[in-house]
């Protein structure tokens, strides 16, 4: 536990399943749409007065309203839910047209994991054309979900956030904190993930 907190660990982990450098927005032109995958919510947040987007998911929104800014191009947003309460995307397309004042054209609210987002969104935008994306995730994440979006007919453009900087001259990343554990959670989570993704592709 104490290995997983430091956080030059947690950032050579997701780096080492990260595939996706810093988008380069010259190459981004090319794009038809951002497609941004929801990542968690907060249910019956008090301060709120109800269901709000989780740090990860916000980290995601705020990264597509700064691509849509820099580029023009229309926002998908994508995420169900698995409880009572709003789905993903509907609280993703109220936080993104509030409060960051840019609007959302699509909206896919049934998925529940990032196999149901690319194939429903596929199925939302059929007729529209839209088959190069721009596909807003975090780093840890980048990698299946590119390869989900790929297998489901787009062509992809990653654009990950909150990208690894491993640091050796920085004593503090040996310090272990609470934010790094956390990290290094979801960087083990993906990589058994990844495993599980390749044996199924394997068995088909």
């Amino acid at each position: 536990m104490l290995f997983l907190s430091m956080p030059i660990v947690s950032a050579g982990l997701t780096a080492l399943i990260a595939d996706a450098p810093v988008l380069d927005l010259r190459q981004a032109s090319s794009a038809q749409a951002v497609v941004i995958l929801g990542g968690g919510l907060r249910r019956a947040a008090p301060e709120y007065g109800g269901d709000t987007l989780n740090c990860l998911t916000l980290e995601r929104v705020r990264y597509g309203a700064w691509i849509a800014e820099r580029t023009g191009l229309p926002i998908v947003v994508t995420g169900g839910y698995r409880f009572d309460g709003s789905p993903e995307a509907m609280i993703m397309r109220q936080t993104m047209e509030q409060e960051f004042k840019i609007p959302v054209r699509w909206i896919e609210s049934a998925s529940l994991n990032t196999h149901e987002n690319a194939v429903l969104t596929a199925k939302a935008l059929r007729g529209s054309d839209v088959r190069r994306i721009i596909l807003v995730s975090h780093a840890v994440d980048s990698r299946r979900a590119r390869i989900e979006f790929e297998r489901a007919g787009f062509e992809v453009i990653s654009a990950p956030t909150l990208i690894p900087r491993p640091r050796l001259d920085d004593y503090g990343e040996l310090v272990p904190n609470a934010r790094a554990l956390q990290s290094s959670s979801l960087a083990l989570y993906e990589l058994s993930a990844n495993i599980a993704y390749k044996a199924r592709l394997r068995s088909q």
